[in-house]
């Protein structure tokens, strides 16, 4: 199995998980502050992890149409496509559920670790659907 990292991209932060080669499940690794500094922060994880593919959360609205933040999203991923293999993965109510998981872990949580948890959401959706693919 490739090593994956994920990438909530936001206007202020960017929230990043990764899944590794031996074990398929995504876990948070930490937020990017959007500051000029991001896209080397994302060279220097895909060189450092080996990553061979970065799957980027893709925001939609409700009705599943795009957004602003999707532009922000597409645009990301557009600045950093010479790396490795972008692949979307639809973010829908990500941010919630990680608020709720850390909210049941009962520790204090701020913004970034919301960011970082659906990251890491997003990337075991992706990793789960590409399971999926692979079973029938």
């Amino acid at each position: 199995m490739p090593n994956y990292i994920s990438l909530d991209v936001g206007t202020k932060r960017i929230g990043v998980a990764f899944a590794d080669s031996t074990v398929p499940i995504a876990m948070p690794v930490r937020t990017l502050i959007v500051d000029g500094t991001e896209v080397n922060e994302v060279r220097r994880l895909v060189k450092d992890k080996s990553i061979d593919t970065v799957v980027v959360g893709y925001p939609r609205n409700q009705s599943g149409d795009s957004t602003a933040q999707t532009k922000v999203s597409e645009d990301f991923a557009k600045q950093i496509s010479s790396l490795a293999p972008i692949e979307f993965q639809d973010e829908s109510l990500t941010s919630v559920l990680a608020e709720d998981r850390l909210k049941a872990d009962g520790r204090p949580y701020d913004k970034a670790d919301v960011d970082s948890m659906a990251a890491a959401i997003i990337l075991q959706d992706y990793l789960e659907r590409l399971e999926r693919r692979r079973a029938r």
